[in-house]
């Protein structure tokens, strides 16, 4: 339990750390009409898990990439997201729903529901050795005509064998805009 309460205050901490400078410096320009980004793209970039099992075995904490997509559903705040982690062992596949809020002119904040499928259970990824129940939060922005950058933190609920210890991983990359 003081595992799982450690990991939740780290993820809360790190989502915090990603979200409230983009919270300060739209305030900053309350005048402004905050439309967000209605983008659909595809990325890619680089993804950290930074918790461990505890196991000691295929749990450590492992460093690997990150391809992502987003498709905007319409004018609803919703967006169907798919996302691969991957270690040098096995990957990730995690196709996901989130919830987007602009926070400012082409930039969002979102918050994410999905679930992981480990496609060599046992093997480490980025978020876990093992399928679980994935949340996360992120903030995605357009840097320039077709590119976006984002950035999220995900926790992986259970997502290691034999321990009740949840994964986080935080991710980043680079993004083309093909909507």
């Amino acid at each position: 339990m003081r595992r799982l309460l450690k990991s939740l205050l780290t993820f809360s901490a790190l989502s915090s750390l990603i979200i409230t400078p983009l919270f300060i410096s739209s305030g900053q320009a309350s005048a402004e009409t905050k439309k967000g980004t209605n983008a659909s793209y595809v990325g890619a970039g680089v993804a950290a898990g930074v918790t461990s099992g505890g196991q000691g075995i295929n749990d450590n904490a492992t460093f690997g990439g990150n391809l992502t997509g987003r498709v905007k559903l319409g004018t609803t705040p919703f967006s169907a997201r798919g996302n691969v982690l991957w270690s040098d062992k096995t990957s990730a596949i995690i196709p996901e729903v989130s919830v987007d809020v602009p926070i400012a002119n082409k930039t969002n904040a979102y918050l994410t529901a999905g679930y992981s499928f480990v496609e060599k259970d046992g093997s480490p990824t980025p978020i876990g050795n093992k399928d679980s129940v994935v949340v996360g939060a992120g903030v995605e922005s357009e840097v320039a005509n077709n590119f976006l950058v984002y950035t999220n933190a995900k926790l992986g609920i259970g997502a290691y064998q034999n321990s009740d210890t949840p994964a986080v991983s935080i991710n980043g990359g680079l993004g083309y805009r093909f909507k």
